[in-house]
């Protein structure tokens, strides 16, 4: 039994003891002598009255079990994705939508309808009803993750008994295991396809990185797999904007197994480029449509401007800013301490932009506006004593807040006090005090030579080769320094790139690195590095090539006051979300910002969208477009704060570059696996479709709705309220009380 109506416990206390009371108030003095029984008999009349009042008040409702389940519904859903399309549904060829189309009319609909209410939903991209008979797989993607959220919406209020899902259990969307289905139901697979391909070469995955400066070299890898071909070899070709530039081949290990290849790259300098890696199609394979995948480059980033502050004239100076200014993509702000002048005052040698070297004049800037134009530092024999303790703390801003990178080197910046005790010691990625004790035989290690640790080996700053051993073999070749400064150890979360053996024997990190807020700092122990350029032949390029990725690797994560990212858009109809972030020339957030982002389609139409903020906190803007078409989409992004200009940014995006669906099309038995398990459902087998309507028809069974009986709306019900007051009544007359 339930109340419809039922009355908060503090009420029902009230109400029990105003019954009470009223009877007792009746009945404590009558007008006429009465037995003890009499007595009782009539206070227990009026109090079954009222208590009884009271309880229709509150509406009771006996709820009784329903053997109807018509009114239990069962969603079939449909796959309608492209990969559906797949001759491998039977032996004999059929399309694995035209299966699932038999399977639903002669199988699901006859023995499950008739038990339940039914209804045959298509998910692709949408969920959908659709006629059984007329199915057709032009979906773009298959995403299950949103129809079962979808069938929550759908039935919400009503009961569901289970969900059947028709599937090859490719899916494109989110992770349906973690969506339970629609109000715990339980999610019956049922798969179509083949778990096994017997002929297929495929694309599997393509990735590229950012260029991080023009003219870079970007490795663009690929994933290639082979089904039922044997250890035939496989051509691969690359194409740059459909032009081919790059053919090689690739020979699969066995059957199935993926084979890797890396191309390197030099993508435009000024627009994305858009990479195609495919392979030739074969007549008798399952499907030539997952044969090739498309990746989108960027542009490189904006020039990336350096500030190189020197102690003293050294020879290092002059190859540094050679090697430097040679690289295009580098802007590069440097000063040189030469010595006092006759009053006792820091002269300095200025080298840079005509706009940025008046707030160099002493030597460092002396204002956050001034550093944080810069992308990276780099400190070269500089002691502690020259800075400012506001200085000190806006270079920590500025790799922590700004994103910057710090490289530290030179014998004055670690000898004496250098930066111990200074703000900037916390920033950097090695123990300025302490020694390192392990000592290593001079007959391994050569004294002030390089020895790259296994990170180092395959990290890109250190790479002077196409393999890790080839990058050994360069560093070991290279001519040793003139001394190394003895540091302490890593800090925790740092990394040493390279080590080098002291005069003593002592094994002493060279370069080590790591991250310290948004930005990059990096210390470099090591005395004459120009020797790798004097005393290398003209023709080796390890000291100009080491030093340029070095401040490109620094510079990596330094971004502009206003940044732009997208998720989605994967395909046509898609939402794609944007979110940008807008900081002043101080990189402190903006949340009054005026922000535009101008959007420009594969064929040159522009619209404008006007984010509106979403973190007053973060100075985050968000806002969202629908793309139409395949292609590459340019987005451009500015932001203003009353007539000042904060800054801008752009982005770059590929919609429909890559047929997911087609992705290892085989059966997906796994995941329907994980799914019907999740939801206590099961897999069935086409041979075990019979049983179907008994398993859901045991769930359905705790599911249909009870039947609703009002107690306080029957005849029994009047029929107490007219006889308890009238029983009273006549007793009260027949004891002489009127």
């Amino acid at each position: 039994m339930v109340f419809d109506a039922l009355m908060p416990w503090w009420v029902l206390v009230i109400l029990t003891a105003g019954a009470i009371g009223v009877t007792f108030r009746a009945y404590a003095r009558p007008v006429v002598p009465l037995s003890s029984r009499s007595w009782l008999t009539l206070v227990l009349l009026r109090l079954s009255l009222l208590f009884l009042l009271i309880l229709i008040l509150q509406r009771p409702v006996l709820l009784e079990p329903s053997d109807d389940r018509r009114d239990a519904v069962v969603p079939i859903l449909v796959d309608i994705s492209r990969s559906m399309r797949l001759k491998d549904a039977t032996n004999d060829g059929r399309r694995r939508i035209e299966e699932a189309s038999q399977l639903v009319e002669q199988a699901l609909l006859p023995s499950v309808g008739a038990s339940f209410d039914v209804e045959v939903l298509g998910f692709g991209e949408l969920l959908a009803p659709v006629d059984p008979g007329k199915l057709s797989a032009d979906a773009r993607r298959s995403d299950l993750w949103g129809a079962l959220r979808a069938v929550r919406e759908r039935y919400r209020g009503r009961s569901i008994a289970g969900v059947i899902v028709v599937s090859d259990g490719g899916e494109t969307g989110g992770d349906p295991t973690l969506l339970p289905a629609a109000d715990g139901a339980p999610v019956f697979a049922i798969g179509v396809g083949r778990p096994v391909i017997e002929r297929d070469r495929e694309v599997l995955d393509v990735t590229a990185g950012a260029p991080t400066l023009v003219n870079s070299i970007v490795d663009l890898g690929a994933s290639i797999v082979s089904h039922g071909f044997g250890d035939d070899p496989i051509e691969v070709r690359l194409l740059e904007d459909g032009r081919l530039v790059q053919l090689d081949r690739v020979v699969p290990a066995e059957s199935g197994a993926p084979v890797p290849i890396v191309f390197r790259v030099s993508p435009k300098p000024n627009v994305a480029t858009l990479y195609t890696v495919e392979v030739t199609a074969d007549p008798s394979e399952l499907t030539p449509d997952n044969n090739s995948q498309r990746v989108l480059v960027p542009p490189s980033a904006r020039m990336r401007r350096i500030l190189l502050v020197e102690g003293a004239p050294g020879y290092d100076h002059s190859f540094l800013k050679r090697a430097w200014l040679q690289d295009v993509g580098i802007e590069l702000d440097s000063v040189v301490r030469k010595g006092a002048n006759d009053r006792g005052q820091d002269t300095f040698y200025i080298q840079g932009h005509t706009d940025r070297m008046p707030a160099l004049s002493l030597g460092y800037p002396q204002h956050r506006p001034a550093l944080f134009l810069y992308d990276a530092v780099v400190l070269a024999n500089m002691p502690g004593e020259f800075f400012s303790p506001d200085q000190f703390n806006m270079t920590v801003d500025f790799i922590s807040k700004r994103g910057g990178g710090l490289l530290v080197f030179g014998a004055q910046t670690f000898t004496g006090r250098g930066l111990s005790n200074t703000p900037l010691e916390n920033v950097l990625p090695l123990h300025l005090t302490g020694r390192t004790t392990e000592l290593v035989s001079t007959t391994l290690l050569k004294p002030n030579t390089v020895s790259l640790t296994a990170d180092g080996a395959h990290h890109g700053l250190m790479r002077l080769g196409a393999t890790p051993d080839t990058t050994r073999a360069r560093w070991a070749a290279a001519p040793p320094l003139a001394g190394v400064a003895a540091l302490g150890g890593p800090k925790p979360g740092a990394t040493v790139l390279a080590h080098t053996v002291g005069a003593g024997g002592g094994l002493h990190p060279l370069i080590a690195v790591h991250r310290y807020g948004r930005g990059r700092a990096m210390v470099f122990t090591g005395e004459a590095s120009w020797r790798w350029k004097m005393l290398l032949p003209s023709s080796d390029d390890t000291y100009d090539t080491f030093w340029r990725q070095t401040v490109r690797w620094l510079s990596g994560r330094a971004q502009g006051p206003v940044t732009v990212s997208t998720e989605g858009g994967t395909v046509p109809g898609e939402v794609v979300r944007l979110e940008v972030t807008s900081r002043d020339s101080t990189y402190e957030v903006v949340a009054n910002a005026s922000i535009t982002v101008r959007v420009t389609d594969p064929i040159g139409n522009v619209r404008e969208l006007r984010p509106t903020l979403t973190s007053a906190a973060l100075g985050r803007y968000s806002a969202q477009f629908t793309p139409t078409q395949s292609g590459v989409y340019h987005l451009g992004v500015r932001a203003d704060r009353a007539a000042a200009n904060l800054g801008s940014a752009e982005t770059w995006m590929l919609v429909g570059g890559n047929d997911h669906e087609l992705t290892d099309p085989r059966l997906n038995s796994d995941m329907l696996a994980r799914l019907a398990a999740a939801t206590g459902g099961a897999v069935v087998s086409s041979d075990a479709l019979a049983d179907l309507p008994d398993q859901l028809r045991a769930r359905a069974a705790n599911l249909s709705p009870p039947i609703r009986r009002d107690l306080w709306h029957n005849v029994w019900v009047f029929a107490l309220l007219v006889l308890l007051p009238s029983v009273e009544w006549i007793l009260r007359r027949q004891w002489g009380m009127r």
